[in-house]
């Protein structure tokens, strides 16, 4: 059995090898451990991704999605998409998705799960693309922690035991889930041996094992027999999709971020325009100035959203770019789910940002393999006309944004979050952090945050009492939490300057950043 660290932590030995930040000790072991063979930032992601599926299994899966901002030395940076495509027929025959209530203590939130919520999954075809454009080490050496930790099995740590009592329900949903997963308290241990065989086949027989072969055959069979849309055609004509990041600058630093069609990328882009027309440097961070700012552009944010950044707004982004969101977000469906992120730079100059997701899980295993397939198109915000009515054949969108900084000629940082709809503007936050109130890295990720929407005003502690107060006044409710906590996104961060490496993992989501 894997003994686990405690989370939470930057650990800063010196053989300038490289950094990782990321949600678990486990996953940042893995990647670290690459880097001290020699291995370079993607072989890091590689095996820091692989792991995450063991040991962060509410957050990601192989059958789940995700994005990689890549930015290899000499080369330009490129955003690997590889998330859920919606299936290209809809089973008339197929239930609507099962509702079930995850519970974050002050707020909750309805999820829907069950085979018809499973859109086709594109983290393994997109892991396999990583390894063939970016790749140094064998496959086979980058997927060996994570079927030692799924064969050996690991201690369930607070926070994950947390987040399994969150989404209980799912879990519990099949007698398998419920076996697999039946000990997910605090210190117990987790045991995987189905997906350690699974992710050791995979190495042997590649991403046709998934898409073409035997797996795919039984995810196909599972969802056609259990009132699911996947076919045999949905998982064979799956592409990742490489595309152009975002290009933003913001107080004189270069920002690249997730694009179009994903929706994350471009709503902070149009804030951070807000922003930007705005002199900071005679605001006091925390004070009543600073936070009624943030209120505003979150505000603003909320409404172009809603309206798909319309035409009112092309003169705070490039109406070009506003053209393009519009194209890619008409009728197509918005993803605001569950999500873990790894953030690697290397020695070299390399730099990673990877954000993954598998919803929350839709309760069911694919057979005899320990994969839980995702649950993308099991929820109310991202069909707001009906769960019936997504459109088949699309690419969905997401608010993940892996996002890479550079900062004069030698400081570069890469980051990423969890946190649902919270991402954008937890991401917003850490930017002003870093370059308006010229915040370590440390006291960047672990500043308190705010969160508006609907007209209700969520604030973590760490903010005075009579400024929480007033700023509470401009909105319906107010609703303050006693802790920092995991709604208000997971952020893990590296960074690498002329001072070398820096690493810090959010603990709101069990963090741990590494330098090796």
């Amino acid at each position: 059995m894997l003994a686990m660290h405690n989370p939470g932590m930057t650990i800063r030995p010196s053989t300038g090898l490289g950094a990782v930040a990321c949600g678990h000790p486990i996953t940042a072991q893995a990647a670290a451990d690459v880097l001290r063979e020699g291995g370079n930032a993607f072989d890091a992601v590689i095996a820091a991704q692989f792991a995450a599926c063991v040991v962060e299994p509410v957050l990601t899966s192989l059958a789940g999605g995700g994005f990689l901002l890549a930015h290899a030395v000499n080369q330009p940076p490129v955003v690997y998409d590889f998330f859920a495509q919606t299936p290209k027929v809809r089973s008339n025959d197929a239930p609507m998705p099962v509702p079930i209530e995850a519970n974050f203590g002050n707020a909750t939130q309805e999820f829907h799960v069950g085979l018809s919520a499973v859109a086709t999954p594109g983290t393994v075809k997109g892991i396999f693309a990583i390894h063939d454009d970016l790749g140094s080490l064998p496959m086979s050496r980058l997927v060996e922690p994570a079927v030692h930790a799924a064969r050996a099995g690991v201690e369930v740590n607070a926070f994950q035991a947390y987040i399994f009592d969150v989404v209980n329900p799912i879990y519990r949903l099949t007698q398998e889930t419920a076996r697999v997963y039946a000990e997910t308290h605090k210190d117990s241990h987790l045991k995987q041996p189905l997906l350690a065989d699974t992710l050791d086949a995979l190495t042997r027989e590649g991403e046709q094992l998934f898409y073409h072969g035997e797996l795919g055959t039984r995810i196909v069979r599972l969802c056609q027999e259990g009132g699911g849309h996947l076919t045999t055609d949905d998982l064979a004509s799956y592409q990742v999709q490489r595309r152009d990041p975002l290009a933003l600058d913001y107080r004189g630093a270069a920002i690249l971020t997730n694009p179009p069609p994903s929706s994350g990328g471009t709503l902070i882009g149009f804030a951070l325009k807000l922003l930007n027309e705005i002199n900071l440097t005679s605001v006091e961070y925390g004070s009543l100035a600073h936070l009624e700012l943030l209120f505003d552009v979150m505000q603003l944010t909320n409404a172009a959203r809603v309206d798909g950044l319309g035409r009112s707004e092309e003169g705070v982004l490039d109406a070009k770019l506003l053209a393009s969101y519009r194209d890619h977000i008409a009728n197509r469906q918005r993803s605001y789910r569950g999500t873990t992120h790894i953030s690697v730079v290397d020695g070299q100059g390399n730099i990673a940002a990877m954000t993954l997701s598998n919803g929350e899980g839709c309760g069911h295993l694919v057979p005899d393999s320990g994969i839980m397939l995702n649950n993308m198109l099991g929820e109310e915000d991202i069909n707001p006309a009906g769960l019936d009515r997504w459109q088949p054949g699309e690419r969905m969108t997401s608010m993940m944004a892996p996002t890479l900084i550079k900062i004069g000629e030698h400081r570069r940082v890469a980051l990423g979050s969890g946190g649902s709809n919270r991402i954008r503007t937890t991401i917003l936050q850490v930017i002003s952090n870093l370059l308006d109130f010229s915040m370590g890295p440390a006291a960047t990720v672990g500043a308190p945050r705010l969160y508006y929407e609907r007209d209700i005003l969520s604030i973590e502690p760490g903010f005075a009492d009579p400024v929480i107060a007033e700023l509470g006044d401009r909105a319906a409710t107010l609703d303050t939490w006693s802790a920092k906590n995991l709604f208000f996104g997971g952020v893990h961060l590296v960074e690498h300057s002329e001072h070398g490496f820096a690493a810090v993992g959010d603990e709101r989501r069990g963090g741990i950043g590494v330098v090796v």
